[in-house]
């Protein structure tokens, strides 16, 4: 092969990988993305969570399947996207991590969207050993649809926008650990200062869903306990 063949073929191969990197070139892509991590979701759910009307979330989608990202199943009328594997939502985690790491602008970001932020932490890990030692209450706040498609096992859901009217349905004397989709989500943030504002124990998984999938842990997708 010639010299100008061969950087001829090599172009080719670095624009088909730029194209995926094209794909994520999208605040609300990436957060499709980060939705369909949670679980598979149709179009109008998809839109309306990511707050997008029908046409605008159906052209993410078609770039992001474009892109094989996602990958779609028909229910009667119904389109539904899943993402294409467990690869993309590696990339999706992997690439927030980077940004955090070397953007400037991320942690100021990340911090103005999570808000102020004292409470306790804690790891998989140490979740997993106070889980058996049947110290904690496992608190699931995202919505019921993504706890059904997959949840920590033992998980209690009640999703954040219910939290202040639901209370009683927890303990008073049992600390409450709360997660929901990942690092990045801010509903287990506005729950932990709920509970802790109405005189509850309440701290926070470090992380969420996305990340305890990606580690392999177990996952619970039963009905709703």
């Amino acid at each position: 092969m010639s010299e100008n063949a061969r950087t001829g073929t090599k172009t080719r191969l670095y624009d088909a990988f730029a194209a995926s990197g094209k794909a994520l070139a999208s605040g609300k892509r990436l957060e499709l993305l980060d939705l369909l991590a949670q679980g598979e979701r149709t179009v109008d759910a998809l839109a309306k969570a990511a707050g997008l009307n029908l046409t605008t979330a159906s052209a993410h989608l078609q770039t992001l399947k474009q892109a094989g990202f996602v990958a779609t199943r028909r229910e009667g009328v119904r389109i539904h996207y899943r993402l294409a594997g467990e690869d993309v939502a590696q990339l999706f985690a992997l690439l927030r991590k980077v940004a955090e790491a070397h953007q400037a602008a991320v942690p100021a970001a990340r911090d103005a969207y999570l808000g102020e932020d004292t409470a306790v932490e804690l790891s998989r890990e140490e979740l997993r050993v106070r889980t058996a030692a049947g110290d904690v209450v496992v608190l699931d706040v995202r919505p019921v649809e993504e706890y059904q498609a997959g949840h920590i096992p033992g998980a209690i859901s009640i999703p954040v926008e219910e939290l202040a009217e639901r209370i009683n349905e927890l303990p008073e004397d049992t600390e409450i650990v709360v997660y929901c989709r990942g690092e990045y989500c801010v509903l287990a943030h506005d729950a932990v200062r709920l509970l802790t504002d109405l005189g509850r124990r309440a701290i926070r998984l470090n992380d969420g869903m996305l990340e305890w999938r990606l580690s392999e842990l177990p996952v619970d997708a039963s009905d709703l306990m």
